[in-house]
């Protein structure tokens, strides 16, 4: 398969999910050597998960298959311009590159819109429409200590 059948792959899945109803208009395949490891649609509806975004759920089910939690080498093709949450797990994942159809402002025209969220992630803590607030940190801080000095760490 080549780049364009990747991608269409992804799209059928986006257009198979809104077909059967079960979530938003989105698709995603992993794609290693030239062969799909993982494919995901968007579940948030039908899983009641605000995670189970087609990229998240691609991911998934890729590392999975490779029994790792790296999916360096892989490629990651979706049907639309990953939200915020989904480009973070990419980079997580570490995949090499991404392949999108739709943009953001296509998404937005059809009421994803997540202009709100890449305004609200640089801004200070204070600052958040969400409140946050540091609380035990003489606590909490003990279990990073830990990990600082475990023989038994896996690093990522």
């Amino acid at each position: 398969m080549d780049r364009n059948q990747f991608m269409r792959a992804a799209i059928a899945l986006a257009e198979k999910n809104v077909a059967d109803g079960t979530g938003g208009p989105f698709g995603a395949v992993i794609v290693r050597n030239g062969e799909i490891i993982g494919e995901g649609t968007n579940r948030v509806t039908s899983d009641n998960d605000p995670t189970a975004h087609a990229e998240v759920m691609a991911i998934r089910k890729a590392c999975e298959k490779l029994g790792t939690y790296s999916l360096e080498g892989c490629e990651v093709y979706t049907s639309c311009e990953p939200c915020p949450m989904c480009l973070s797990a990419i980079y997580w994942a570490r995949l090499d590159r991404i392949f999108y159809g739709n943009t953001k402002v296509d998404a937005a025209e059809i009421d994803f819109d997540d202009d709100f969220l890449y305004t609200e992630i640089p801004k200070p803590i204070g600052e958040r429409s969400i409140p946050a607030e540091q609380m035990l940190h003489e606590e909490s801080i003990k279990a990073f200590e830990a990990w600082a000095v475990s023989e038994n760490k896996v690093p990522y």
